[in-house]
């Protein structure tokens, strides 16, 4: 009898701050976690926490960098002194941008209104995957609001043209429900696992990792 695949979810924590942090997500099983190169953010890590962080996740979680409309010259700055894996561009970045730093590259899509969802994943053809997160007016990201999955481009896990990762107010009350809803390659949480901004709890991480698993 043929054995049949099931399709694994990915968990991405991102808005880690600290090693002990970083450690409790990958002990809990995150397969990415991401630090926020962003200053406004109260997630935003310095050069020198970031490498630690990096070095405490191992060899086998993917790293990954979130940036928004960043100078290409604070990129490379990053970029010179923690080993980052992968890009992650939560503004409003072109691709030719997203391109020039020779990195693999995951896009950010802000839900609004009038975003026509399936262009924009188009014409970020070369990203590694697609981010989709709520909207709001000002706010490049981590507003803890979701958005209609029914939006999310119809298929299925790996059989859509381009991995799609959910995010956006997800926790560990409603991540069942939002893969079941969006079938997603994976998901990305940010606020939903913390005791406070930038302060995770390790039993929300748990949790959420564990639920978006089962």
């Amino acid at each position: 009898m043929p054995v049949t695949a099931s399709f694994d979810i990915k968990v991405k924590i991102c808005g880690l701050t600290n090693v002990a942090d970083a450690q409790a997500a990958v002990a809990a099983g995150a397969d990415a976690i991401g630090l926020v190169f962003y200053a406004p953010s109260p997630r935003a890590v310095d050069i020198e926490t970031a490498a630690a962080i990096v070095m405490a996740a191992g060899p086998f979680v993917t790293t990954v960098g979130l940036f928004v409309n960043a100078d290409k010259l604070e990129v490379e700055r990053v970029l010179a002194r923690v080993p980052l894996q992968l890009l992650q561009f939560h503004g409003d970045e072109s691709p030719q941008y997203c391109e020039q730093f020779q990195r693999p590259y995951m896009k950010a899509l802000r839900m609004r209104p009038d975003l026509d969802v399936n262009t924009e994943i188009l014409r970020f053809d070369s990203a590694q995957g697609i981010l989709l997160d709520a909207y709001c007016k000002g706010v490049p990201g981590g507003t803890g609001e979701t958005f209609d999955w029914q939006r999310v481009p119809a298929s299925s896990g790996n059989n859509r043209a381009k991995p799609i990762v959910l995010a956006g107010g997800l926790d560990g009350n409603n991540i069942a429900a939002a893969i079941a809803a969006t079938t997603p390659y994976g998901v990305d949480v940010s606020g939903g696992v913390e005791a406070s901004a930038g302060v995770k709890d390790p039993k929300k991480i748990f949790e959420f990792i564990t639920r978006a698993k089962a």
